[in-house]
């Protein structure tokens, strides 16, 4: 039997798909910023688009996409600055509170272990130096030592580096020229598919935009609830670590971990007690299950139509799949196949496959 011309048009488009996602995982490494570009330039275009219409062309648009592209850097820059504070006030009440903690590490833990038969001698003395020696140490000797740790000759830095760079130049070109790019892809796709492409895509940018209002509205109430949590328990720089922790989840995982280990140090610093304890396990332990299991789900997996358990499964899905990258693009990937998935359901509902 001959295969039919809707036979062999599915095969092509499969071999298509196919070679296209063999040429994504061997290019992955190049593509990843470029793919990061183009996700910012999707969210930035419509910004740059309203600042040039308010000018009614009397100014290049080059001026408003270094506008709105320079407005991110320092809104980004701005999340990451919040630690200085913290990291100021911190390295000092190191040198004071360390030898102190450690000499009730040694009360406290010799103690406990014993009544297990274990034995441990810990030699209080030397490493209350040690620690002395590294905080007291020339910050400029450390920013030597941390240089030649990192190996700054080594693949791992120069593609930091490397992305560092390559990022905001590709988002300035496709902030530039971002009409222009969308239209010759367009011109990719068959005139008679046209229509039925135009109408997933413009579904699929109502779901997006959905889903980054969704987002930003989780941002802040949970840069509100652990400043409040951190405030209550009397942390004094419960406001810049809560509004860090809570701003930095656009980074899933990472941020609420960098956000996590500074409000366990402040608090061990000020309390030097089990309180630091109790109140990182209440406060964060409490919001990471509001999180994951209300207000995502309630503001973003509601507004681009994911069940809870569905954003639960799109996280861990993607992160076991694409590792870190997945999960930065778990739920924004997921309502885009969202919107696929429901027009292959009304397709198939109305197959001979299903009726048959």
């Amino acid at each position: 039997m001959q295969p039919t011309s809707t036979q062999k048009r599915a095969a092509a488009w499969m071999l298509i798909a196919l070679l296209a996602a063999l040429a994504l995982w061997l290019l992955g490494p190049v593509i990843t910023p470029f793919a990061v570009a183009s996700v910012l330039a999707y969210a930035l275009t419509p910004l740059v688009d309203r600042i040039d219409s308010l000018w009614n062309g009397r100014v290049p648009r080059v001026l408003a996409v270094i506008l709105v592209e320079l407005l991110f850097i320092l809104a980004l820059s701005g999340i990451v600055l919040m630690t200085v504070p913290i990291l100021a006030k911190e390295i000092p009440l190191m040198r004071e509170q360390l030898p102190l903690l450690v000499d009730k590490l040694d009360t406290v833990l010799a103690p406990w272990l014993a009544q297990y038969g274990i034995h441990v001698a810990l030699d209080v003395g030397s490493l209350k130096a040690q620690v002395l020696k590294y905080l007291n140490t020339n910050y400029e000797e450390a920013f030597y030592s941390l240089l030649a740790s990192l190996k700054l000759g080594g693949s791992v830095a120069l593609t930091v580096v490397f992305n560092v760079v390559l990022i905001p130049v590709a988002l300035f070109y496709l902030l530039m020229d971002w009409d222009r790019f969308i239209a010759k892809l367009l011109e990719l796709v068959p005139p008679n598919a046209r229509p039925k492409f135009d109408s997933f895509t413009h579904e699929a940018d109502l779901v997006l935009g959905q889903y980054l209002r969704g987002q930003l509205l989780v941002m802040l109430i949970m840069a509100i609830f652990y400043s409040t949590g951190l405030a209550l328990f009397g942390l004094d720089l419960a406001l810049p670590i809560g509004f860090f922790t809570g701003l930095a989840m656009f980074i899933p995982y990472l941020g609420f971990g960098i956000g996590l280990g500074l409000a366990l140090l402040a608090g061990a610093l000020q309390f030097a007690s089990a309180k630091a304890l109790v109140m990182v396990a209440v406060v964060y332990g409490t919001g990471q299950v509001i999180e994951g299991f209300y207000v995502t789900p309630r503001f973003v997996g509601e507004r681009i139509g994911l069940h809870p358990l569905a954003v639960i499964f799109a996280l861990l899905a993607f992160a076991q799949l694409f590792g870190f990258v997945g999960v930065l693009v778990a739920l924004p990937a997921s309502a885009v196949l969202l919107v696929a998935i429901r027009r292959l359901r009304v397709g198939y509902m109305a197959s001979k496959l299903y009726q048959s």
